[in-house]
């Protein structure tokens, strides 16, 4: 019987003498046995360390694989919210941002993101390589810290990258053009995100402050960012026709809140990956930490979410709920690491109340936003970002201007850049639908097939 030679290794390592030489023969064992050996010495001085660097790359791309999940909660959240006239569009719309975001990602985007030498503030980086050239079964890609290979990181961050768009489209749901969005998207992931990202994950100007600025796993640098250029899209394309009216504002409902719910649970367990592989390895006390804040966080976001809406909206208000949840996650994004569990819970409360206020204040000004996506990853990613100064356990020290910095900086990028795009768009080709195709639904006026048949 054949078999690879890692897989010999591996096995070498995790099952009883007994079981390999019974089922390979003497022969096999010597040989598996040599080539385990051949594997253990190629790792040089990290050598005890083997099982973390394979333990870690395990975790790390079954991280990518929650985090991909994320964008089936954002579809179905987004779709269940909104009117079922208009269902297959935004499915469409999430497919496409998850397709080009993964091949723009490496295309142009991982190399933006992590360019290495740069001044700190833009580089423009080229498609990716052989990244298992420095190590592709070592600690040579990124060390006992970053305890993976070239290939985990890049999957890893590019199931990130896509978020950004994700965000704004709930936001700029059922009214605008379908071709418009598609470039807008491409280009949003390929090159906003990862330049702002770049100033603090890729060692830009934000990391090199004085106290550097503090982002985890992105409340300002991911939920941020699309909240910001959300805020810009709608701003420019104007809300749905018929909800803001002489006499207030008309509710346009989702068409399936089952789906969103459905959303919403999925987004939760996904954020155990995104915070989680945050850690960048499988070291069991800081993984541990992060997944109990990220489910504390969400609960307390939940739980004073239902109280607020109850109080303020005089019933227990279902979408606001599920919002909690979010913003919950969304507070504590930035800290997850380094915050204790009852700071987590504070933090995840006073999110779950902001975003209530948030989207009623959205409303009173009549900025249409189908899902709340600007209350849940803008606004309460700038609470999440600042909030982890005072709630920092003993021995982690950041700074309130440097976290005050890194928001402006983000949040003033990604709004611009939004912007712009925007405007560019409305002056060459447009970026709303008309009314008829609006009032007929984008389904049939985009797509030509409607989502249900009844």
């Amino acid at each position: 019987m054949m078999i690879p030679q890692y897989n010999k290794a591996f096995l070498w390592m995790t099952a009883p003498l007994a079981m390999v030489s019974s089922v390979f023969g003497e022969e096999e064992v010597d040989e598996t046995k040599a080539g385990y050996e051949e594997l253990i010495a190629g790792q040089g001085d990290t050598a005890y360390a083997f099982d973390f660097f394979a333990t870690s790359m395990l975790w790390t791309v079954i991280a990518a694989a929650m985090v991909f999940i994320m964008h089936l909660g954002f579809a179905t959240l987004e779709a269940g919210l909104t009117q079922k006239k208009n269902t297959v569009n935004i499915l469409f719309k999430n497919v496409w941002i998850i397709s080009i975001g993964l091949l723009t990602y490496a295309a142009l985007g991982f190399n933006t993101h992590y360019p290495g030498e740069f001044n700190g503030f833009f580089s423009i980086g080229g498609p990716i390589g052989d990244l298992n050239a420095d190590g592709g079964d070592t600690f040579g890609y990124g060390g006992t810290a970053l305890a993976m290979t070239g290939y985990g990181d890049f999957i890893f961050q590019a199931m990130f990258a896509a978020t950004a768009a994700t965000i704004v489209s709930g936001a700029v749901a059922e009214r605008i053009k379908l071709g418009f969005f598609m470039i807008y998207s491409t280009i949003l992931v390929a090159l906003g995100y990862t330049i702002a990202g770049s100033w603090h994950w890729g060692g830009g100007f934000l990391a090199g402050l004085d106290t550097p600025f503090k982002d985890f796993a992105g409340s300002t640098v991911v939920h941020g960012f699309g909240g910001a250029a959300a805020l810009a899209a709608v701003i420019v394309l104007g809300p749905r026709a018929g909800k803001y009216t002489a006499n207030g504002v008309k509710p346009i409902l989702g068409h399936s809140m089952p789906l969103a719910a459905i959303g919403v649970f999925l987004l939760f367990f996904g954020w155990f990956g995104f915070n989680g592989g945050s850690v960048l390895s499988a070291a069991p006390g800081p993984l541990g930490l992060v997944f109990t804040t990220t489910a504390l966080a969400a609960a307390a976001g939940g739980v004073a979410s239902i109280i607020t809406s109850m109080i303020v909206l005089k019933k227990p208000d279902l979408s606001m709920a599920l919002n909690g949840l979010l913003a919950g996650l969304v507070s504590i994004t930035a800290g997850a690491d380094v915050v204790g569990p009852w700071g987590a819970v504070i933090m995840g409360a006073v999110g779950g109340v902001i975003v209530v206020f948030a989207i009623l204040f959205f409303d009173k000004i009549k900025m249409d936003d189908p899902v709340g996506a600007i209350s849940v990853h803008g606004v309460c990613g700038i609470w999440g970002t600042i909030s982890l100064v005072f709630f920092a356990t003993e021995g982690n020290d950041f700074s309130l201007v440097s976290q005050l910095i890194g928001v402006g900086a983000v949040y003033g990028f990604a709004f611009v850049f939004s912007l712009v795009l925007f405007l560019i768009g409305k002056a060459i080709c447009g970026v709303r639908v008309s009314a008829e195709e609006e009032a007929e639904g984008l389904d049939i006026a985009e797509h030509g097939a409607p989502a249900y048949t009844d």
